[in-house]
């Protein structure tokens, strides 16, 4: 039987493969090296001058693309990394044969978080380019990404007393243990060293709780936090909030937490309005975001929203008579309740957790027949009104209007999810140590997934002719940036060997032309 047979390893050739020959023209990884060739790091963060001591730097060009080929194709680790510098034919023509170590690839996205959003924005720009955001659309939400720091490595209060607690108790039995042993009593005492070194560990613990101002403190990544990810089910995890435009569910905007949702709709609004240069877009969340203050900054924003209603838990025995049910007067700042009665407030603001409240109530709660169907307290009905309680009504009436408009924020927002978490893997933080370092790694997915949209929508060649008429004209203005310095250079050496020089550069305007020319330059 025939097989197909390889190429004998021995066998030398006449015309050897040079490097650039070893990639095809059409493959993408030319497109990584023009992409990044476009762009203008310096502006964007990236730090481009070095001292000249010691071993010359790695240029930040060549290891940004080699994070972006890496998290295009599944690879984030720094080690993995390295070694795809040594083995990949498509790694080693993007970096022209260098192979930096894992350590400066690590520092690299450790030291360079607000660069890297920077070039997630690039690709935002370059979708904006050809048309492929909307504008008038976005969906917000957030996902919980696992951080690199065990549940039992994190620690509030309630689980320091718990562990404070047992270690007492083993103490207490080990004092006993040891009064009455009258044999060997090294290993009991041992015991007891033991735990007494277990409880100074907690009580250092309780300290940097306490010192912190937070509820919980995690100690092998300080900024993470433990978080409900679905359902009852938790993780000590970072929450990356994005903002997604529904044309081609491309994101706009990302921002990685250690928060719940509850506070974040206003900032994320802000943003995306700087990003859109504009506020006549609807913006969709789910009923996470459903706070009252958050309404307020929308509209301040001039933004429609439009938040997911949550469930009350608190409904009256008879439907009817729940709080919905009942009329506000605005002018008269009073409710009407289904019987037809008044309920007043006395004016006076009562403060809660996050916000303010008035109190209405009636005296006719208690000779009323509805009294058993309306409410279980012994008073009577109490209706608490938010301060943004007309913001939220307004955002009801939304919802009720355009309800077929709301059901498309799943999908809108959850494609780039489903692509990063599912397909790719990346539902985890890959760094470890300090919210920055995480918002780092996870631009660096947003920025791979910006990058591959806009390649599966629009072409990979058409994109690349775009970047290259970029890097053509970034080259040229470079070129004359380089032929000015040049100039001035040489009028610098000539008035150093020719102080009357600086008397002619230094006369008006209107005979600069010919002193200039005097001087031969």
């Amino acid at each position: 039987m025939k097989y197909i047979k390889g190429q004998d390893r021995t066998q030398i050739t006449l015309f050897p493969v040079s490097l650039e020959d070893a990639v095809d023209a059409e493959n993408e990884v030319r497109l990584i090296d023009v992409f990044v060739d476009s762009l203008k790091l310096q502006e964007f963060g990236f730090k481009v001058e070095f001292v000249e001591n010691g071993r010359p730097a790695y240029h930040p060009a060549d290891l940004l693309k080699l994070y972006i080929y890496g998290y295009l194709n599944r690879v984030r680790s720094s080690r993995q990394l390295e070694k795809e510098c040594k083995k990949n034919r498509e790694v080693i023509w993007l970096l022209k044969s260098l192979r930096p170590d894992h350590n400066t690839i690590s520092n690299f996205r450790r030291d360079n978080p607000k660069a890297i959003k920077n070039v997630f924005r690039e690709t935002v720009k370059i979708a904006k380019y050809f048309y492929l955001i909307g504008g008038t659309l976005v969906a917000g939400d957030s996902t919980k990404l696992r951080a690199q720091n065990s549940k039992k490595n994190n620690y509030n209060q309630k689980k320091i007393d718990r562990h404070m607690v047992y270690i007492e108790n083993k103490l207490a039995e080990y004092e006993k243990a040891l009064a009455e042993n009258d044999g060997d009593k090294q290993e009991i005492e041992n015991e007891i060293t033991k735990q007494k070194q277990r409880r100074d560990g907690y009580k250092e613990i309780e300290k940097q709780l306490k010192d912190s101002g937070q509820s919980q403190v995690s100690t092998s990544d300080p900024d993470s936090r433990h978080l409900i990810t679905r359902n009852n089910i938790t993780e000590v995890a970072y929450n990356a909030q994005t903002t997604v435009d529904d044309k081609h569910n491309l994101p706009i905007d990302y921002n990685v937490t250690n928060t719940n949702d509850a506070k974040a709709m206003g900032n994320m609004l802000r943003r995306a309005k700087t990003i859109l240069k504009a506020n006549d877009f609807t913006a969709l969340y789910d009923k996470g975001y459903h706070t009252g203050s958050e309404f307020k900054t929308a509209h301040e924003l001039g933004i429609d929203v439009m938040v997911a209603i949550p469930t009350v838990a608190a409904n009256a025995p008879n439907h009817i008579y729940n709080v919905e049910n009942f009329v506000f007067d605005k002018v008269n700042d009073c409710y009407t309740c289904p019987q037809g009665k008044i309920m007043t407030t006395n004016g006076r603001w009562l403060q809660a957790k996050t916000y303010r409240f008035k109190r209405y109530t009636t005296k006719a709660c208690k000779t009323c027949k509805a009294k058993p169907e309306c409410s279980k307290a012994h008073c009577g009905k109490a209706i608490q009104r938010s301060e943004f309680q007309e913001y939220v009504d307004r955002n009801k009436s939304h919802i009720n209007e355009n309800k077929q408009l709301y059901r498309k924020r799943q999908q809108i927002v959850e494609h780039p999810y489903g692509t990063i978490k599912r397909q790719w893997g990346f539902n985890y933080i890959i760094t470890k140590k300090y919210i920055e370092r995480a918002e780092a790694d996870f631009g660096f997915a947003m920025t791979a997934y910006n990058l591959r949209r806009i390649i599966n929508i629009i072409g990979r060649k058409k994109l690349q002719t775009y970047l290259e008429g970029i890097f053509s004209v970034f080259c040229s203005e470079f070129a004359r940036l380089k032929l000015f310095l040049n100039q001035i250079n040489q009028l610098l050496k000539l008035t150093m060997k020719n102080p009357k020089i600086l008397n002619l550069l230094l006369k008006p305007s209107n005979s600069f032309q010919i002193s200039y020319t005097k001087i031969g330059f």
